[in-house]
This record gives structure tokens, sequence and C-alpha cells, in this order.
């Protein structure tokens, strides 16, 4: 009937994306399942494993800078995200939560013109799932072409958002390691693989954290030391290794990724 208000969605309209958890087209599934139930225009994950570490696993959409966004989200901007206190709040639930309503005075100055005036975001709808210590953060996004979300179509994407994050926690937990989380695999590898099973568990916590791109001052923050600490486990560790940069750190990463590809 014409005019008539759209009925909330069916499990059907996300089973493309359920139907994907595991494959490569996982993330092409989810953003065109998200557009088909109300017009998503990005969509974002991140993880938290503990209040002081985030990472980008999933930046997908119409945005062409979501990777910086991504990136920035994960090495500090996480901590002024108001969502955050509602996140951990709700760590001992084993149900998914909607996060509150969008409004862009709940952000900082920085904040908001960064992830919002700069990116061309104006609006966003976020859930997230804790799966034992971990948590699935989930971030729908529309932009300035598109305008913000509609009544109905807010409607339909609260409706689907609590399966969708089921979804994507799924995904990521169950994706092979060399798919879903290199460095994950890299620390098994580090635990018996030469060079790196010479260096001592802390030098190997940083260089880990190096690997998977987090900064100094990021590293210092997840592994609650001090910055100057950080540099000399980093320091002790090139030394052992025999190099003196970054790049030759990843060289031997990917080596070693390679080496356990092919076995």
């Amino acid at each position: 009937m014409t005019g008539a208000a759209l009925a909330p969605p069916v499990t059907s309209d996300i089973t493309p994306a359920v139907l994907a958890i595991g494959r490569p087209e996982f993330a092409q599934s989810l953003i065109a399942t998200l557009r088909r139930v109300a017009d998503v225009g990005h969509c974002m994950v991140f993880s938290f494993a503990s209040e002081r570490s985030a990472r980008c696993l999933l930046n997908i959409g119409n945005i062409p800078i979501g990777a910086e966004l991504g990136a920035a989200y994960s090495d500090h901007f996480h901590f002024a995200d108001p969502n955050r206190d509602a996140i951990f709040r709700e760590q001992a639930i084993d149900r998914p939560v909607v996060l509150p309503a969008f409004a862009r005075r709940m952000y900082g100055g920085k904040y908001r013109k960064i992830f919002f005036e700069d990116s061309g975001i104006v609006d966003k709808l976020a859930v997230a799932i804790w799966v034992g210590q971990i948590c699935f953060y989930v971030n729908f996004y529309r932009t300035t072409s598109q305008g913000r979300f509609a009544g109905d179509e807010v409607e339909r994407l609260r409706a689907v958002a609590p399966a969708v994050s089921a979804a994507v926690a799924r995904h990521f937990q169950h994706q092979p390691a060399s798919q879903d989380d290199p460095v994950r695999m890299l620390e098994t590898l580090f635990a018996s693989s030469e060079p790196f099973a010479r260096l001592t568990g802390r030098e190997k916590q940083v260089c880990l954290r190096i690997v998977s791109g987090l900064s100094s001052e990021a590293i210092s923050a997840d592994l609650d030391i001090g910055l100057q600490s950080t540099l000399t486990y980093r320091k002790r560790a090139y030394e052992k290794l025999g190099i003196s940069s970054q790049n030759e750190l990843f060289a031997i990463a990917l080596r070693l990724l390679a080496a356990r590809s092919m076995n």
C-alpha cells in the first residue's frame, strides 16, 4: 500500500551476510546487506580486548579516508569515544547491545572534526557484542551525500543490528589466522621460530605490536608500561635480531608468514 510504513526486516534480510561468514566475500556481502536493509553508506568493525587497546577489523563502504579513520581510532581516539562506557559496562551481558542514538554533541571538538566533518559522516548507529573477553564493536554510517538515516531506516537497522553483530563476531572468530589476524599467528611463530625465539616475553610483545601498526605511545598504553621502557625493549629486540629498523622487522615477519603459508 502506498505510504504504508515498512515492516521490520525478517531474518532473511541478512541471510547473504550470514552465508558468507568465514569466506573472503564476507565484507562485500555485509555492506550489500546493510545497504539493502537501511542504505548504510559505510561499515567499520573494531575489537576491544581490553580497555587500553582497539583494533580495526573491517572498513568498507563509501568513505574515502576510512582506512585512516580506522587507524586513528585504533591508535588513540577510542579513548575519546563516548560509547566506551556503555560498551564496557555491558561486558558481563551475553547479548548484543545497541548503543545510544547518535548526537554530534556527544563528541569532543577534535573527534568531531576528524571523524565527522573531515570524513563527511552525518549519522551513525552502533552495536557491540562481547564474546568472552573480546568485544566486537560494529558501526554503521551515513555520509553527506546520503543524509541522515530516516526513521524507518533506523527502525530496520536497529532490528537487524544484533544479528549482524553476531555474524561479525562469528566471522572474525572463525577466520583462518592467515586471513583474520596475522599478528595472532605470529604469536605462535614467535614462541619457537628463529630468530624471534631468542627474544624475552616483553620484547616479543613489543615487536608484535610494532608489526600490528601500533605507535610507541600506543604500545606503552596497551602494555601499561612507560614510553622509555617500550623504547628500551624495542632497542634490545632489534639488537638481538640484528636489525635497525621497523622495515627490517616487517621483513622478518613477512618471511615467517610466507613460510607458514607454504607448509
